[in-house]
């Protein structure tokens, strides 16, 4: 394994020594895991060009397949025209996960935890496995030689920050503390897309990927180089998350106060389970019910763990890393029937001694979901995120005050309670909606406001027009008004409602008054002998 970076950066400021590090992390990487797992059972050769497709496209390609020009993406038609003798496999993640549990095994005999990232890759701390062993170097050494023993081929990688490390493990590199920004920042913003973990967090990870590039954020340097004030109201959630991983921190900042304690929730199998179709419905009511609890308490986490007790008094456990978010309860069943699939198959020969008797599931480094919680209707769809990259796409063809947004705020009159901000800047009201706004104009407000206020005339039954006095007081009752040349015969009318803002700076009085003319309703704004209309009712 070589080293991109050794020893602390040369003249570091003292204030950079002091700022915030991300864990020090080793990732070990089996490179087209989906592949060598499909060939560890059977379905195809090792010299074989192989893919798997799980429908749409192309989710996982061999190396002689890639030599032959087929890519991650393509259509099954698309790659079989470049390479006629492609082997096509559908992708199946319980298979990879059963077939990396070999690995996962033969790596506890090297350090007593890691967490499974996906299948093909797994992610430890290095701080007390290095220690133990003598160094980092040693420990990779040690990693990649209990993967061989376990008839794999593996990097590993050692970094601050899980999308440094998973970007070392790529090659076999060792960044040195402290360098992780500076090794990221010539990389593609692509690569943010190696820190997910779900078909879901994949999708919206690579929609952020493409609205960044298309603003010309191609790096991660560029992306890091934003101020965090400026991306969290842009990206939200998500975009915060790649910003810390752009900057070669953690995903999530450290907590600054006692962490939230575990949710777990556990089941005896009644009759003890040795099948997996037993233990497999079992997990799926209890990943549910896990997940309901986490709901109720509003958190997320960053680990699962899951744990299966023996007749015979014997333990299996798992860590399945997360990378944030909330979780459906279909994606932690389908983690927990995975991992049982793995050790009931017996494909490494250490099959439980004895039937199942107990699950446990156990949601560890928990944090409040704050932002990172579901909508109150689920998820954002993705018709709402195209809906986004259009504004933008617009925004920049004709600019960026062109493309608004409403954002309720206080105020008297229909326009005042409306502020509009420029597509992607914050929506932050500038007067409080919910402070006392006496003389404000009574409900129902009218259903639209014209972007500017449409010049009226007001008279009364004798033809005058109908003026507001210094006070706001209507001299003259509305019979007649007149919008764009056209006249209009008032049939029912309220108020007047005077208001007087800003006296001290010259503020005219100004008077509302709802009127009905037929089939239409209009509120009305008058200052001396000038009227307008400042809404229309539906």
């Amino acid at each position: 394994m070589s080293a991109v970076v050794s020893g602390p950066p040369p003249g570091e400021p003292p204030e950079l020594r002091e700022a915030e590090r991300a864990t020090r992390l080793a990732v070990l990487w089996v490179p087209d895991w989906p592949v060598a797992a499909a060939v560890a059972e059977g379905l195809a050769q090792a010299h074989e060009p192989v893919a798997l497709h799980d429908g749409r496209g192309l989710v996982a390609v061999s190396a002689r397949a890639r030599a032959e020009g087929v890519r991650r993406g393509m259509r099954r038609r698309t790659a079989q025209g470049l390479c006629p003798e492609l082997v096509l496999i559908n992708a199946d993640e319980g298979r990879d996960v059963r077939a990396f549990e070999p690995v996962m095994q033969a790596l506890e005999a090297v350090v007593p935890e890691s967490s499974l990232l996906r299948p093909g890759v797994t992610v430890l701390p290095t701080r007390g496995p290095s220690r133990y062993l003598g160094s980092e170097e040693v420990l990779a050494e040690a990693l990649v030689g209990a993967a061989a023993e376990a008839g794999v081929e593996a990097q590993v990688g050692i970094a601050d920050g899980m999308l440094t490390a998973l970007l070392a493990a790529r090659s076999s590199e060792r960044v040195a503390p402290g360098r992780s920004a500076e090794s990221l920042a010539v990389r593609d913003v692509r690569d943010l897309v190696h820190v997910a973990t779900t078909r879901d967090s994949r999708a919206r990870m690579a929609d952020l990927v493409d609205l960044l590039r298309r603003l010309g954020l191609t790096t991660l340097g560029d992306l890091a180089r934003l101020r965090t004030a400026q991306v969290g109201p842009r990206f939200g959630a998500l975009g915060l998350q790649a910003h810390r991983l752009a900057r070669g921190l953690d995903a999530q900042p450290p907590r600054v106060r006692r962490a939230e304690p575990d949710v777990t929730v556990q089941a005896d199998l009644d009759p003890p389970a040795h099948r997996i179709d037993a233990a497999a419905f079992a997990a799926r009511r209890l990943a549910e019910e896990l997940q309901t609890a986490m709901l109720r308490r509003g958190v997320v986490c960053a680990r699962l763990r899951v744990q299966a007790r023996t007749e015979d008094g014997g333990s299996l456990e798992r860590t399945w890393r997360l990378d944030g978010g909330a979780l459906t309860a279909v994606e932690l069943t389908d983690r927990v029937r995975w991992q049982l699939e793995g050790w009931l198959s017996g494909r490494n020969g250490q099959r439980p001694s004895a039937p199942v008797i107990a699950l446990e599931l156990a949601a560890e480094e928990v944090s409040p979901a704050a932002v990172a919680s579901d909508g109150l209707w689920g998820r954002q769809g993705r018709g709402q995120a195209q809906a986004g990259r259009a504004a933008l796409r617009v925004q920049g063809l004709i600019g960026a005050d062109a493309v608004l947004t409403p954002v309720l705020q206080g105020g008297r009159s229909p326009r005042d309670r409306v502020r509009l901000v420029a597509w992607g800047d914050e929506p932050v009201a500038l007067r409080d909606p919910k402070a006392p706004w006496p003389g404000q104009i009574p409900s129902p407000l009218p259903a639209t406001v014209p972007t500017a206020p449409l010049p009226a005339k007001v008279r009364g039954d004798d033809g005058r027009p109908v003026t507001v006095g210094e006070r706001g007081v209507l001299h003259g009752m509305p019979a007649v008004v007149e919008v764009n040349k056209r006249a209009r015969e008032v049939t029912g009318w309220a108020g007047p409602w005077p208001v007087h803002e800003r006296w001290w700076a010259g503020g005219r009085p100004r008077t509302y008054v709802q009127v009905v003319c037929g089939e239409a309703a209009l509120l009305l704004a008058g200052e001396g002998e000038s009227w307008w209309v400042e809404g229309m009712y539906d």
